[in-house]
């Protein structure tokens, strides 16, 4: 489990100091809950979301255990290191919008006529509760030739999950390679 802080002083010079020392700033909210200023072991982080089986995961801040979900995250401009994380308590029973993960399955035929597969959202916005999310969303791409694309509409119906994009959106396409 992650173990974080609480960050006493929120001002610029107080997260100067965490971020030399090593820490990662963040904020977790939710729906009805008062916000908490924490901070975490960058290492620590960074080697928990990675390793996570589930979209939400455990964090202990201040002695207590919390279900979190990654919203949103600031990175540096040149050097792709993380300032700054959103985290959201994934509360039991109550419908938020999740960010979960688009993955691919298969060999495109489109890969030997030159093609490129391209993926637009990375990342699809859901409505749903914590316990039907999904861990990601898998696509089969077998089919796919140059010119050819997958758009929500396209995507299989996951039960008790509603998208909040509109149905137009494209998710991947294949691409001719210049």
């Amino acid at each position: 489990m992650l173990e974080g802080i609480i960050r006493e002083s929120i001002g610029k010079s107080g997260t100067k100091a965490l971020r030399r020392d090593g820490y990662l700033i963040a904020n977790i909210y939710g729906k009805g809950l008062e916000n908490i200023n924490a901070a975490f072991k960058m290492n620590d982080y960074i080697r928990t979301v990675r390793n996570k089986d589930t979209l939400p995961f455990a964090v202990s801040v201040d002695g207590k255990e919390l279900n979190v979900v990654v919203q949103s995250y600031e990175s540096h401009a040149v050097t792709g290191n993380l300032l700054h994380v959103d985290l959201m308590i994934a509360q039991p029973g109550v419908v938020s919008t999740f960010h979960v993960p688009v993955g691919t399955v298969g060999s495109p035929v489109g890969l030997k006529n030159k093609g490129m597969l391209y993926i637009a959202k990375k990342r699809l916005a859901v409505r749903s509760v914590p316990e039907a999310l999904p861990t990601s969303i898998v696509v089969d791409v077998t089919d796919l030739d140059v010119g050819d694309s997958v758009l929500i509409r396209d995507l299989a119906a996951i039960e008790n999950v509603m998208f909040v994009d509109t149905d137009r959106v494209g998710v991947l396409s294949m691409i001719k390679a210049k």
